[in-house]
């Protein structure tokens, strides 16, 4: 971390202390034991947009599943979906009626893939199996991810959480902020007044977007009219971009980007490959991204552009002080176990589970095989943090089978470095002081179904139907005055019908979780 960006930490008064808390620290070995009889099941799984893992012909030949079996007696049969296209995946496998042991579902019930199934029987209730076989599990998830993995008031879902529901972050360039020689910003204007400052020094992509918004909504939140989201206004359930002041605001800052080349022109097609490649290439001067990537970023970025400087600075402000990404749910994925099976299988993957908030389990996702990618000296663990790309996602893939911990780091490995220890930093003192609340429905309205043009697409994504006309705003094919008629429309295709379900659950309290926005 610069000096600089120190300094401007300080005087915002972020304070230097890094909190001591972590979601994996020490646990009791006492749990069950792993009965004799092996265990074999079935699991279906996301890529997590892993570039290794989607070039695998068979996942389960990969000796970090090898290994995970080993440490686990266990026989995993997993079956892998894109991520690109997981809840389209998820959707034809329920179709089918071709349903794995174990399913994940990145969030918790409510995503457009799992929409229906708990309700529908396809999963068996855990309660009685969770006190009786995974007392780690127990005694670490907290009460707020069990709401969201839970339907008619029992637990479905076996939850990997989150501690800290802002993990999203504004990265900067600060060596190419330190040659512009303003301060970082901390409001729309000034963030515009950086972005055009690194034009003039040649910076090819001073804000780097990406297709739907999606990691690109930097601006939006400032504003506070995340697409995906949803607001209490006068006892109602609405979404976010029914700001119609705050919303054509927000449009007009993008729309004054992509006129002064501040942002690609191709926007609105650019992929999350070509969005990361600009990125690790040294194109790009500011952009969002998942904070627990500092240390893969400073890496990859390093590799095309020695001198580079990567940091997390505080998302800029809007006109009500608002800024940041939005706030996760506090599930960030779930695991369901299908009713099919016997009582005594269903026992076994628990306790498959509860073993991953073990000592043995932390030490193993954290740094991998002994004498292979870490070893011990003089008792403490010596372990080489991977640096090119390869090597980094084969890495990434291994912590990604941590089914079921506090995801929101891993502290034991990110201390280590000088780079996580800024990390930790930075998610502790920054990223954990923004960000935007929002109304969630456990399991997902009903409505949903019927409107599909209509749904956010995932947490971070507006409905399609917003979106085609922000995009269809900002190239100037439609004005951005008109952003009333948008919402006209979205109520007349299904929108009233949603928002009065919603609304209905709202004043029922009946599976709504309500976050506020950090400030």
């Amino acid at each position: 971390m610069t000096n600089a960006l120190r300094l401007i930490l300080l005087y915002i008064g972020i304070a230097m202390a890094v909190s001591s808390c972590s979601g994996t620290g020490s646990y009791n070995r006492e749990i069950d034991e792993a009965p004799e009889r092996a265990l074999s099941f079935s699991m279906s799984i996301s890529s997590s947009s892993n570039q290794y893992a989607e070039r695998l012909k068979d996942i389960n030949d990969v000796k970090w599943i090898k290994e995970l079996e080993k440490l686990t007696k266990t026989d995993l049969k997993i079956r892998m979906f894109p991520l690109k296209d997981f809840h389209e995946r998820m959707s034809l496998m329920f179709a089918s009626n071709d349903i794995p042991d174990v399913v994940q579902n990145i969030c918790g019930a409510t995503t457009t893939g799992m929409s229906g199934s708990v309700e529908a029987g396809i999963f068996m209730p855990l309660d009685e199996l969770l006190k009786e076989h995974a007392p780690n599990i127990m005694r670490e998830v907290p009460e707020e991810a069990w709401a969201e993995t839970s339907y008619n008031g029992q637990i479905y879902g076996i939850p990997s959480w989150l501690s800290i529901p802002s993990r999203r972050a504004t990265y900067i360039r600060s060596d190419l902020l330190n040659r512009t020689g303003l301060p970082a910003p901390e409001t729309v204007e000034e963030f515009l007044d950086v972005l055009r400052a690194m034009k003039r020094l040649g910076v090819e992509y001073p804000y780097q977007m990406r297709e739907n918004f999606k990691y690109a909504d930097t601006i939006l939140g400032a504003f506070d009219v995340l697409p995906s989201q949803f607001e209490i206004v006068d006892g109602e359930v609405v979404p976010k971009f029914f700001d119609v002041e705050h919303m054509t605001a927000a449009l007009q800052t993008y729309k004054t980007m992509l006129d002064e080349e501040l942002i690609p022109k191709d926007f609105a097609t650019i992929t999350q490959g070509e969005y990361s490649k600009r990125i690790e290439s040294g194109q790009a001067g500011i952009w969002s991204a998942n904070a627990k990537t500092l240390s893969d970023s400073r890496n990859k970025i390093s590799m095309a552009v020695p001198e580079a400087e990567v940091d997390i600075i505080p998302s800029p402000r809007g006109p009500e002080q608002w800024g940041g990404y939005l706030l996760y749910p506090n599930v960030a994925s779930s695991y369901y176990i299908n009713r099919k099976i016997s009582a005594d299988k269903a026992a076994d993957i628990v306790r498959f589970f509860d073993w991953m908030l073990t000592p043995e389990a932390e030490t193993y996702f954290s740094f991998g095989i002994e004498n292979d990618t870490y070893r011990y000296e003089d008792g403490e663990i010596r372990f080489t943090i991977p640096e090119t790309d390869e090597e980094i996602d084969l890495d990434s893939f291994r912590t990604g089978l941590w089914f079921v911990h506090d995801g929101i780091y891993m502290k034991q490995r990110e201390q280590l470095t000088e780079n996580g220890r800024d990390m930790l930093f930075a998610m502790d003192n920054v990223v954990s002081r923004e960000g935007l609340g929002t109304v969630r429905f456990f399991p997902a309205l009903h409505s949903f179904a019927k409107y599909p043009d209509l749904v956010p697409q995932s947490d971070d994504v507006g409905p399609k139907l917003i979106i085609d006309h922000m995009i269809r705003m900002i190239y100037g094919a439609e004005p951005i005055s008109d952003w009333p008629k948008v919402i006209e429309e979205y109520k007349a295709k299904g929108g009233n019908d949603i928002l009065e379900e919603a609304t209905r659950r709202y004043r029922e309290n009946n599976g709504v979780s309500v976050t506020e926005n950090l400030k």
